[in-house]
């Protein structure tokens, strides 16, 4: 498992798109300097320099478009069934696509945490205090973490996949559901459930909670999707072997 590891991320010096990508956790640093005043408390600052759209859309449909690429040479030429000559574990080879997820998604956020500190701090926006800055790189962390996992079905998907337009499409599908059942239903969803769980002390201003706050049923969502998805990924990538 280390080692498909390792091999995963030797690969990635190869994607330089991969890493310009990153420049993605600039934008909304950038444009939080439209939507708020300055003076203004930093957690409603930070809603919008490092939460609410990046959360909702920029991050998944980096982590979307991330799952393809890391799928898609290895399916469309056929390396797979190389690889299973090996052998390698089809578990362990998914996980290990997964854990390069899981880092990229953390190092998204961090990006984003240093972005949003720096800009609020230096054009005066919000004043530096060591507790606003804690309460936001704990968010970031966990936004970070919790996305990879609600991710994890758009990476099964991509492993069945040969071409890029299908998983690509499905992530914006994905993503653009979450935003219309948020007032239905927020435990159908892993991207709203995600919410729950991040915003589950109701420290982030303006985010309003239909259903009430119930962190339990939230992670069950994101579990099932991620068993399903597993499930689905071993199933997809048992039949590459033919």
């Amino acid at each position: 498992m280390l080692n498909l590891i390792q091999v995963e991320f030797l690969k990635l010096r190869r994607k330089k798109i991969i890493w310009i990508m990153l420049l993605a956790a600039l934008i909304m640093p950038f444009f939080a300097l439209f939507f708020v005043d300055k003076g203004v408390d930093p957690r409603e600052y930070y809603r919008w320099s490092a939460f609410n759209f990046t959360i909702l859309i920029i991050l998944p449909v980096i982590l979307g478009i991330l799952s393809t690429m890391l799928m898609h040479e290895e399916n469309q030429y056929d390396t797979l069934k190389q690889l299973w000559i090996v052998p390698i574990s089809k578990i362990g080879y998914f996980f290990s696509k997964f854990f390069v997820v899981l880092v990229y998604s953390i190092c998204f956020m961090l990006i984003e945490f240093v972005a949003s500190v720096m800009v609020s701090v230096l054009l005066g926006y919000v004043a530096f205090e060591w507790s606003s800055v804690l309460y936001l790189l704990q968010k970031c962390l966990e936004y970070g973490f919790f996305t990879a996992f609600v991710m994890l079905p758009i990476l099964a998907i991509a492993s069945s996949q040969k071409g890029y337009i299908l998983p690509i499409c499905i992530t914006l599908v994905y993503v653009f559901f979450a935003l219309f059942i948020w007032s239905v239903n927020m435990y159908i969803h892993p991207l709203t459930s995600m919410n729950v769980i991040v915003a589950r002390n109701n420290d982030i201003p303006g985010i309003m909670w239909p259903q009430g706050i119930n962190v339990p049923l939230a992670f069950l969502c994101i579990f099932v999707w991620d068993i399903i998805a597993v499930f689905f990924a071993n199933m997809a990538l048992k039949r590459s072997e033919v």
